[in-house]
């Protein structure tokens, strides 16, 4: 995208990537029908990207979602709003997108580079790479970094940028994972069991680090480690920062959400006769097998004897998370160049002619289409902003 908007605005371009094609992580968000955006109010939308929404709402100004949507149109692929509001192409598949616009772009002029690995800088600013051919130095007029996080190395972003752009003094925040999993210590019979099912749907409770209580409903997965999915994802975040801070994050887990206390209370003590706990779980409360599995594994004998306090505690199972996975297992990343190195237009302030965007960036969102919209409007915002640079 930052190459796109620099070509349109009159720059003569060339994209290098260290790996042999490009858009590899693009084409991995695919597989999961291409989430491009979502179709949420613009006020709620902003506030998914948290502690730097005002940011990002300047280069949603840009670019928002209904401009994404019609830049995919353009490219020949319509859009459709599903059930939870995010936005997919018809095809449900990223390739054709991404073939058309490869193809726009290698007519509008731009030129690829594939295998070319950026180390850093050399005399004059000139761009230092390693190319199966060897060292290559290029000089140029300005340059935009899109280097990715540290999630999916092996898809090319593996955050080696760190190290040259911490060694030219740029103010950086330590990457961090985010949209990823949190760790539980479950006993090997969860592990090996229920590794892999769904718990939906379910609301969860917590209480934020300014002691604000929130609530919400959705859904994820129980995983040989803990937990992971979309509802762990939209508050990984806050969580990830309580388990920095205090060791721990808890969360309160309401697996009945379809029942009041008192009424499952009262539902629990009918006569249970000759049915074991698990299965009067299943008849009485709703519970599947493995919603019945996280009680059995979570609360005593006591309270699994006990209608009453059953009830109470199916309302609020206690999760304690320990820590958030690796990042290299993380959908995304946390920290980066942080935003105030940078100036209106996303060119570093002690570098100039240097300009960053997409997840090098500090900044973070859930799952559900809000990434990649600010991952194409910043690289809008770099490509006019170099481009205009270049002019003055």
């Amino acid at each position: 995208m930052a190459a796109e908007a620099a070509c349109a605005a009159g720059a003569t371009v060339d994209l290098y990537d260290a790996k042999g094609s490009v858009g590899r992580k693009f084409l991995l968000a695919g597989k999961g029908g291409l989430n491009l955006t979502h179709a949420e109010p613009r006020a709620g939308f902003v506030k998914r990207y948290g502690a730097r929404r005002d940011e990002v709402a300047r280069w949603l100004d840009a670019f928002d979602a209904d401009a994404l949507r019609a830049w995919a149109a353009a490219l020949g692929v319509e859009t459709f709003v599903g059930s939870s509001g995010r936005v997919f192409p018809r095809d449900l598949k990223a390739a054709p997108l991404l073939r058309g616009w490869l193809r726009r772009l290698r007519e509008a002029g731009v030129n690829f580079h594939m295998h070319h690995r950026w180390l850093g800088w050399q005399a004059h600013d000139a761009l230092h790479f390693s190319t199966p051919q060897g060292q290559r130095v290029v000089p140029v007029d300005a340059v935009i970094l899109a280097l990715g996080g540290a999630s999916w190395p092996q898809l090319g972003s593996d955050g080696a940028w760190l190290a040259p752009l911490q060694q030219a003094g740029i103010d950086i925040a330590p990457l961090q994972p985010a949209n990823c999993g949190f760790e539980i210590p479950w006993s090997e019979h969860l592990s090996s069991r229920f590794a892999g099912a769904p718990l939906k749907p379910v609301v969860a409770h917590w209480v934020d680090r300014q002691g604000v209580a929130h609530s919400r409903q959705g859904e994820f997965v129980l995983s040989e480690y803990g937990i992971e999915g979309s509802l762990v994802y939209a508050i990984g975040a806050e969580l990830r920062e309580q388990i920095r801070e205090r060791g721990e994050a808890l969360l309160m887990l309401d697996l009945v959400p379809g029942y009041a206390a008192a009424v499952l209370a009262e539902r629990l003590a009918a006569p249970r006769g000759k049915h074991s706990i698990g299965d009067w779980l299943r008849r009485r409360a709703g519970l599947d097998a493995a919603k019945s599995a996280l009680a059995f594994e979570l609360l005593d004998k006591p309270t699994l004897a006990d209608p009453s306090a059953l009830a109470a505690r199916l309302k609020a199972v206690p999760l304690h998370l320990r820590a958030p996975r690796p990042v290299v297992e993380a959908i995304s990343t946390a920290g980066g160049v942080r935003l105030e190195a940078l100036d209106d237009t996303l060119m570093l302030r002690e570098r100039p002619g240097v300009f960053c965007a997409g997840e090098m960036l500090d900044w973070e969102a859930p799952t559900g289409g809000y990434l990649l919209t600010a991952c194409f409007a910043s690289g809008l915002m770099a490509g006019r902003g170099a481009a205009a640079w270049l002019r003055r």
